[in-house]
């Protein structure tokens, strides 16, 4: 990996291209390029992305709207760091020899919101009911769902007996019960004629489990 020194080379040949005015090291600033009356480019340089760079960066935009950051390699996450200078509005240079190249120009961030996933998120909250799982709760506990909340009912409703689709919808408000119980997702479902479905063994092990699981977080 190069030094952070060996960075400087090829950042300032490409500003110097573009017409700039490059000089290293002006105040607390890797890098100052000027051109004409234009504000200022700023570049700080490290051999490798950092959050110690990444907040020098966002530090330099009280002095332009203008930085760039410059860095000896890009890490693997470079889908997600790319994504990330872009949300902070600074810029992203990668020097690879003698090169130097711009990956990311800063820019205001205006972010298209996905409908789609919000309407999701939200209808998931809304059909929810209760607060049943631990915010932050490890990913070996199984996480209970919106759907999986009408699973349990429409098993605890069957741990009666074999029921109709009809009758179950009257008696609990489990208004997807018959894609529930048709598709049978957990297993737990056991189809007894036309309309009329009962419990498996698998599903009376797994609902005392999940009912267990919600009384507990509920306490």
């Amino acid at each position: 990996m190069p030094l952070e020194s060996d960075l400087y080379p090829p950042v300032k040949a490409l500003l110097e291209g573009q017409g700039y005015d490059v000089k290293g090291e002006v105040g607390h600033c890797d890098v100052v390029a000027v051109r004409g009356d234009e504000p200022p480019v700023i570049v700080e340089l490290k051999r490798a992305f950092s959050l110690g760079l990444l907040l020098q960066g966002v530090d330099r935009l009280t002095l332009t709207d203008t930085v760039y950051l410059a860095i000896g390699r890009m890490p693997k996450q470079s889908k997600e760091i790319r994504a990330l200078c872009r949300r902070l509005g600074v810029g992203l240079i990668v020097v690879t020899g003698k090169r130097a190249d711009v990956v990311v120009d800063p820019a205001p961030y205006a972010p298209r919101k996905n409908t789609r996933k919000v309407g999701r998120l939200l209808g998931e909250h809304a059909r929810r009911v209760g607060d049943p799982n631990l915010g932050g709760s490890s990913t070996r506990v199984p996480r209970i769902t919106a759907y999986r909340q009408e699973a349990v009912r429409c098993a605890e409703l069957l741990s009666e007996g074999p029921m109709r689709l009809a009758d179950m919808r009257a008696r609990a408000d489990v208004p997807n019960a018959a894609k529930i119980l048709q598709k049978d997702y957990y297993g737990w479902f056991e189809r007894v004629e036309r309309g009329t479905y009962a419990l498996s063994p698998v599903g009376q092990r797994s609902v005392a489990r999940y009912l267990a699981q919600a009384a507990d977080v509920t306490r």
